[in-house]
């Protein structure tokens, strides 16, 4: 079994002497459910799932019912949080009259849909259960000295093909096809059906018809206006589905970097995958990167999906955009902290060097194939 970054925050916070609600969110098959039955197991308690109703039914906001779960479980665990929102009043008297620690992990935020939610507010920590990360891959699978070079590049290679879902990328005996097969499971069950339903979407067909429009333009901006006129559909409706994939963990929003300097021009977002595979599942395109004309706008994916996943994993306080200039040279990302320093990234394939463009003082560096496990984990 792969060991999660998350764990050791899971650990600190079963350690502390609080009792605040910890909510882990991230996108289905994450892998969220095999850590609550890991935590359920070296805790000797029940794992309660919301996709069931008769779970469900053991958090109505009565003392008495809540007195049992208190009883029998020194922590209350429950997956799939958000398919149950009148929880949230239990969830809050567990934690207001019970003092227990309550840990509820959700694919998609109960805060879209509990209009109580903002009543826990002060009572709750969040961290993110996501698709594998390339650090949790190293610790995991650590290569001898002499075989790093060779392991880094088949694993950005894989990553950028079949992405790094766990059921995924651990199964290191899977065809080829069945990854395919898994990945399209993934994005059928959860991935739409899932986002779908929990919204009461009116289209499917229009949420995977944006999805695949987004995913032909890695690394370019998406008009949201240009997306609705090609599919027939409102600016508005467009850019609401957007905003949910985005919420669920789908997509990766990069807007742009804005100065007082008239020099910087760009009102619309790009847009990226927290996850290859499924992208690649949207195009039918999983050949090696060196046969894809899209292999750059795979590489920016990467990079950008890495850095996300590290700014969301080890709580760093970062904020991403890129920059362009009314005469169109573009600087790929712009690292931002919360002191306001910059860190400027071209994204190349290849080795080159940075633009000189970026209006304000800021650190420069280069990410390729050859130096770009060492920088992402630098940065």
């Amino acid at each position: 079994m792969f060991k999660r970054l998350i764990e050791s925050d899971i650990n600190r916070y079963l350690k502390n002497g609080g009792h605040k609600i910890l909510f882990i969110w991230g996108p289905r098959r994450s892998g969220k459910t095999v850590l609550l039955n890991k935590l359920a197991k070296q805790l000797k308690v029940k794992r309660y799932n919301f996709d069931w109703q008769s779970d469900r039914e053991k958090f109505v906001p009565r003392r008495e019912t809540l007195s049992a779960l208190v009883k029998t479980n020194s922590v209350i665990l429950i997956d799939e949080v958000q398919n149950y929102p009148e929880a949230t009043v239990a969830i809050k008297l567990l934690h207001d009259e019970f003092k227990v620690k309550v840990i509820a992990t959700g694919s998609s935020e109960l805060r879209q849909k509990s209009k109580q939610f903002d009543s826990l507010a002060g009572r709750y920590d969040e961290i993110y259960c996501l698709p594998l990360s390339l650090k949790e891959i190293w610790l995991n699978q650590k290569p001898a000295a002499d075989e790093t070079d060779n392991f880094k590049n088949n694993l950005a290679e894989k990553m950028q093909i079949f992405g790094a879902y766990p059921e995924i990328y651990t199964q290191t005996n899977l065809p080829e096809a069945e990854k395919i097969d898994r990945l399209q499971q993934i994005f059928d069950a959860y991935v739409l059906k899932d986002v779908v339903d929990i919204y009461a979407l009116k289209n499917q067909k229009l949420a995977k018809d944006i999805l695949t429009k987004i995913a032909l333009q890695l690394g370019s901006e998406v008009s949201v206006r240009e997306i609705a006129g090609s599919l027939g559909a409102s600016p508005s409706t467009v850019a609401d589905y957007i905003e949910i994939f985005i919420k669920n963990y789908v997509l990766i929003p990069l807007p742009s970097f804005k100065t007082n300097l008239r020099r910087a021009v760009s009102e619309n977002r790009k847009l990226y995958f927290y996850d290859l595979g499924i992208r690649n599942i949207l195009i039918r395109d999983f050949r090696e990167t060196n046969l894809r004309q899209d292999s750059d706008g795979v590489w920016e994916n990467l990079t950008v999906a890495e850095l996300e996943k590290r700014r969301r994993l080890e709580h760093l306080h970062y904020n991403f955009y890129f920059y362009r200039e009314y005469g169109g040279r573009e600087i790929d990302l712009v690292i931002e902290d919360y002191q306001k320093n910059y860190t400027i990234l071209e994204i190349k394939t290849n080795r080159g060097g940075v633009k000189n463009i970026f209006p304000l003082p800021s650190r420069k560096i280069t990410i390729n194939r050859q130096n770009y496990y060492d920088q992402l984990m630098k940065l």
